[in-house]
């Protein structure tokens, strides 16, 4: 059975300064092309075609059990199976430390994933996937009309999968996406103003959506990953 999200791949251009660009907003030292906070990994791949989120790898502590659990549910690891979502596996047993720090401090460092994004066109397959298939803890559904989508939120160890659906569009048999990442920190004014200070395009921090929550949007430094930064509380 799937443990957690192991980590996250983005591509982007090398040539680009994308791993320095991740450096910078997570406030942390790469390992070559692959960083860590406490509950996730990205690893950016080089890739000179348009930068973007590409994929999700989940941690299991047998990835030949997982496979065969995974076989009883009629799922196998394809793009078609996972609805244009590359998803893979992999095997490990504790937690990786996170990063070294780059010149921050904890407190205005990324320490860890709130969520990870995914649009979908149909959230009743995405419900059938995430929950049925492979096994994630379906923790809220609720639409709003005043955010003008449903969202789904599936726990995976100390973060997220969320789903969102676009209320004014039909639902469909078109592909998900992979889309945005919303990480967390634990002072939103220290990290906003070592952004700033770094030459990050970064928003004013602005209630969010959560009682006690603040959130801001980040769009620069994301090799085109949408991104926002949330402080003043933990996940649960």
């Amino acid at each position: 059975m799937i443990t957690a999200l192991d980590h996250l791949t983005v591509k982007a251009s090398f040539r680009d300064g994308a791993v320095g660009a991740y450096e910078t907003l997570l406030g942390r030292k790469a390992d070559g092309s692959t960083l860590r906070v406490g509950n996730v990994g990205l690893v950016i791949e080089d890739d000179a075609s348009t930068a973007r989120l590409a994929s999700m790898v989940f941690a299991t502590a047998s990835v030949e059990k997982t496979e065969r659990l995974f076989e009883r549910r009629g799922l196998t690891l394809t793009q078609e199976a996972t609805h244009g979502v590359p998803i893979a596996l992999t095997e490990r047993g504790e937690t990786p430390p996170p990063s070294p720090l780059l010149k921050a401090s904890v407190a205005d460092s990324i320490t860890a994933l709130d969520h990870v994004v995914i649009r979908s066109p149909n959230p009743e397959r995405a419900v059938a996937l995430y929950a049925g298939r492979l096994g994630l803890d379906l923790r809220l559904d609720r639409s709003n009309p005043q955010w003008k989508a449903r969202l789904l939120f599936f726990r995976c160890g100390d973060l997220v999968v969320e789903i969102a659906h676009d209320l004014k569009k039909s639902v469909s048999d078109a592909p998900d996406e992979l889309w945005g990442l919303s990480w967390r920190t634990p002072d939103i004014g220290r990290c906003h103003a070592r952004l700033k200070k770094a030459g990050v395009e970064v928003s004013e921090p602005r209630d969010g959506r959560r009682p006690g929550s603040q959130v801001m949007s980040v769009t620069s430094h994301t090799a085109n990953v949408p991104t926002i930064v949330i402080g003043g509380i933990g996940r649960w």
